[in-house]
């Protein structure tokens, strides 16, 4: 079977005016996975990104640290929601998770998740950036987009939510195990998953070889 690589992004800048960029930690979160993958001897026949800047910015890195160049494609389908504008389709009733987009980055985290269950179960009242169906769907769209039957080793760079719920569609779990697949993924982290025209088998989920180093713990990062 082919093999299909989801690297979540480094980490990015949280609390500041642009959050799509990597932070510097999360530029070097990512050199050190390409030097992972170089120390593997892992070549890829097909790479493809989301369009937001930090997908670019951390496969930037994965090929520093390959020392080589990458010719990639992109799909919007590997792109993140947009979770501040989820947080802006709160109705009045849940004033509280509103105000949490603005709190710190636990307090954050936490309603995330429950307002990405009302997202899901069609309980946001106010204009949508995109409802969940068509989240979904996209996805969907963007994996079938990258493996294709020519491949047969992809690495895709993209977000916690795609990756969540590419995982959760490998399970055939129900789509509320992605909300949960997707809070826990790490800056960086890498899933790997077994492929063919019918199939999509998760090998292993979440995994930090990488980082994997007693001088590298503090470098485990969530945003």
């Amino acid at each position: 079977m082919a093999e299909l690589y989801l690297v979540r992004h480094g980490q990015a800048s949280f609390g500041s005016d642009n959050y799509d960029q990597l932070s510097p930690l999360g530029h070097q979160q990512a050199v050190w996975l390409g030097d992972y993958f170089k120390q593997r001897n892992l070549r890829f026949d097909r790479v493809v990104t989301g369009t937001q800047l930090r997908h670019h910015q951390t496969l930037e890195g994965i090929a520093q640290g390959m020392g080589i160049t990458v010719d990639a494609q992109t799909h919007p389908g590997f792109n993140e929601y947009d979770f501040y504008g989820l947080f802006a389709a709160l109705g009045d009733e849940h004033a509280s998770l509103k105000a949490s987009a603005k709190g710190d980055r636990r307090a954050f985290y936490s309603a995330l998740k429950q307002v990405l269950k009302l997202w899901m179960n069609k309980q946001l009242t106010g204009p949508l950036p995109e409802h969940w169906d068509d989240f979904y769907k996209r996805v969907q769209d963007a994996t079938t987009f990258a493996t294709r039957p020519s491949a047969r080793r992809v690495l895709v760079v993209s977000s916690g939510g795609p990756i969540g719920t590419v995982t959760g569609m490998a399970l055939q779990a129900p789509p509320e195990m992605g909300v949960e697949l997707n809070l826990q993924i790490r800056n960086s982290s890498l899933s790997h998953f077994y492929f063919n025209d019918t199939t999509l088998r998760l090998a292993t989920f979440n995994t930090l070889g990488h980082l994997d180093h007693p001088d590298r713990l503090n470098a485990i990062t969530y945003g």
